[in-house]
């Protein structure tokens, strides 16, 4: 599915890092109130004045969490980012903001990459958070995707596992 047999696929190689971020990341809004700095710098600023913080990560590795071979990366990419938004929701939180990582081999074209980032983007607009940074390397095999996603709620207001 992934596999590059058109040889007028675009190489990640040829964006190099900071280009592919620039290229991935161009449609992404900021939203948030509490979003002050997002991607664009080394690290974002978030000001939650007097809300708790709530934050939750999943990592998704191709061949134990996911196989290409039955999912179009722009579903993976949606599903990525909402299983990490319910557990923000489990805890009666309201998801705010989310980072996205990823590892990627040069199987891999930038387009490829876009398709993924579409279902981010998708997911990202529909439950209205910002993506305020996240990181990207080459992977030895494969796809590795991390998202952690970020949530505000009034403390008395949040539900625990036990209670």
């Amino acid at each position: 599915m992934i596999e590059d047999k058109n040889p007028q696929r675009t190489s990640i190689a040829q964006l190099g890092e900071f280009g592919l971020i620039e290229h991935l990341t161009k449609n992404f809004d900021v939203t948030q109130e509490s979003t002050l700095k997002s991607i664009g710098d080394d690290a974002a600023v978030l000001d939650f004045k007097d809300k708790k913080v709530v934050v939750s990560t999943d990592l998704l590795i191709e061949g134990v969490h996911f196989d290409l071979a039955y999912m179009p990366l722009k579903h993976l990419g949606y599903k990525s980012v909402v299983v990490n938004l319910s557990d923000i929701c489990a805890m009666n939180a309201k998801p705010t903001q989310i980072t996205v990582s990823v590892a990627v081999s040069n199987r891999f074209p930038l387009e490829a990459l876009e398709e993924l980032f579409e279902g981010i983007t998708h997911a990202a607009k529909e439950y209205k958070v910002d993506v305020i940074g996240g990181d990207t390397t080459s992977s030895q095999k494969g796809l590795i995707i991390s998202i952690t996603a970020i949530g505000e709620a009034n403390e008395e207001e949040i539900v625990y596992r036990n209670g």
